[in-house]
């Protein structure tokens, strides 16, 4: 039992470390430095013209994990080998255990500057003949590409030490998507990354384009609420419909300031007098020129996206009156109570036969209903009632929008829809699928304005994303994939600089495999490693090119040892 060493077990659905190096998918050990209380302990206690330095190491150690020393990393390694080894009969282990493969977190303080040891056993059945050792440097940042290694070299120095006579080069590089694809030059903070990453054989030189043969995966990190997105009006509509479903579970409720120059019970007001005017004869809502306003009141579509999004034209009377009263008109409870005492008194009076969508289980559709028949149910509009009220119609009106564009642009059907729409779960679980509903679309849209994704691409990526959202909760950090031709985003990327370029050349076949890789990569190969110009670009020139971005330059080496 080492104490200056803390240990995870890490395997799973959980992601390794050490991916970029090692290619197994077993459980692995991570071993790093132990948290070092009595230091924080001792740094808080610093003088005070130290205050600033010492409140600088230490944000940098508890930020993420610490590294060992490269000799303390041999040394546990040597015990990893030890404890492996069957001939260490003076060790008196009776019957020896498989362990799981191990990697040492390294602090990069010798020479190589190296930033994991690695160690797995090497097996014939259940007999551990010997171990597999690797060892990963880096250096860096650099944007000088004459630093960078040569591919033919490198071929060279990996037959001469694993005695190799033909060697096969795999490659890879990811890159970039939602920057390369951005419609304006301005930076937002966002979660959100689209990137793509290729794999090839046979790699000609060093920083090759990936050729159109190669296979790609397109990964999607997409965070809501861009106010550059065609759909931010959505968005904002279901901020409004989350306050009121958090104001619904509380009993506080959070409005926002209103936009609109007339009150929401001003234009209620207007809304209903205007149906009374319409009441004889009446079969539709309204006519084209009231459409028309409905449309432009209830989403500020952007014209890129109007060719696969738009606002719906059949909104019945509660759907416009969801988009009367919602975040830029109601602006307290008292006119939320006023706005449904006048919709409840005309409906009692008879002064209004608005038309509703079948199949909507609101209360106000409900009421609406009765009214048809000439007999109401008492309504208090007191407690929490009103609140619940606005919250049915928003999210009647707002299933329908979302199903509406899926259907619409055929990439679901109304079976395949069905969870996200069902009234059999409360009200608050019917807002979190709303939630989901409204993430995919927000990914099937930047795709489309970002990337120019046809149908054939948006099919199976929303297939992707129902199937994740009908078995897990909300999660907009969730990386989703899909498969790709690189030619379908190859414009995007051509002519930029790749996050990541790497080789791996490889020779031998099963336990006599044997791999070189390396690697470039805009940020650092392990998150145990720290700089101030991570990403950053460089501010010189280097051979006549402006803008050379900064790479860490790293290699993984690998070597076998037989126990004989």
């Amino acid at each position: 039992f080492q104490m200056d060493v803390e240990i995870h077990l890490v395997g799973g659905n959980c992601k390794s470390p050490a991916e970029r190096f090692w290619s197994g998918n077993n459980m692995i050990y991570i071993l790093q430095k132990a948290g070092q209380n009595e230091e924080s302990d001792l740094m808080e206690e610093s003088k005070a013209d130290d205050a600033i330095y010492d409140s600088e190491l230490l944000r940098k150690e508890s930020s993420g994990p610490v590294p060992l020393s490269v000799r303390r990393a041999k040394q546990l390694i040597s015990l990893y080998t030890m404890v492996q080894n069957p001939h260490m009969t003076h060790l008196k282990i009776s019957k020896p255990v498989v362990l799981p493969p191990l990697w040492i977190r390294c602090d990069s303080s010798d020479p190589e500057h190296t930033c994991w040891l690695g160690a797995e056993p090497l097996k014939n059945g259940n007999k551990i003949t010997g171990i597999y050792l690797h060892m990963v440097t880096c250096d860096g940042p650099t944007a000088d590409k004459t630093c960078f290694a040569n591919l033919e070299e490198l071929k060279m120095a990996h037959k001469i030490k694993h005695h190799s006579s033909v060697v096969m080069t795999k490659g890879f590089a990811q890159y970039e998507l939602i920057r390369a694809a951005a419609i304006e030059d301005t930076l937002v903070e966002s979660g959100s990354n689209i990137y793509i990453d290729i794999t090839w054989n046979t790699v000609d030189k060093i920083l090759q384009t990936p050729p159109l043969t190669s296979a790609a995966t397109l990964n999607i990190t997409l965070e809501s609420g861009d106010p550059r997105s065609p759909v931010y009006q959505l968005y904002r509509e279901l901020q409004f419909l989350l306050a009121l479903a958090e104001g619904l579970k509380t009993g506080v409720t959070e409005w926002p300031e209103p936009l609109e120059s007339e009150s929401a019970v001003e234009l209620v007001q207007e809304f209903l007098t205007d149906l009374k005017m319409k009441l004889d004869g009446f079969c539709t809502l309204g006519n084209k020129n009231e459409t028309e306003k409905i449309k432009c009141d209830t989403a500020a579509v952007d014209s890129s996206i109007k060719s696969i999004f738009s606002e719906r034209g059949d909104l019945d009377f509660a759907e416009q009156l969801w988009c009367k009263m919602r975040s830029e008109c109601v602006s307290s409870y008292q006119e939320l109570v006023e706005c449904f005492t006048l919709i409840i008194r005309s409906l009692e009076h008879g002064e209004i036969q608005p038309w509703i969508h079948q199949g909507s289980s609101s209360l106000l559709s409900k009421l609406i209903q009765q009214s048809y028949h000439g007999k109401m149910d008492d309504i208090s509009l007191n407690g929490i009632t009103p609140i619940q009220m606005l919250l049915e119609i928003g999210l009647d009106k707002m299933k329908k929008d979302y199903v509406s564009f899926f259907i619409g642009q055929e990439l679901a059907t109304l079976t395949y829809l069905d969870y996200f729409i069902s009234t059999s779960v409360d009200l608050q679980e019917q807002v979190h699928r709303v939630q989901k509903l409204h993430h995919m679309l927000e990914i099937m849209v930047s795709c489309t304005v970002l990337l120019q994704f046809k149908h054939e691409n948006l099919f199976p990526l929303t297939q992707t994303c129902i199937k994740y959202y009908k078995e897990n909760p909300l999660n907009e950090k969730h990386v989703f994939q899909l498969p790709i031709r690189p030619g379908l985003v190859k414009k995007f990327y051509q002519n930029d600089h790749p996050e990541i370029w790497k080789v791996d050349i490889i020779s031998g076949h099963g336990q006599k495999e044997v791999k070189t890789t390396w690697q470039v990569s805009t940020n650092p190969p392990a998150e145990h490693m720290t700089s101030n110009n991570i990403g950053l670009l460089c501010d010189s020139t280097v051979n006549g090119d402006s803008e050379e971005r900064m790479y860490f330059i790293t290699m993984a080496k690998c070597s076998q040892v037989h126990f004989t």
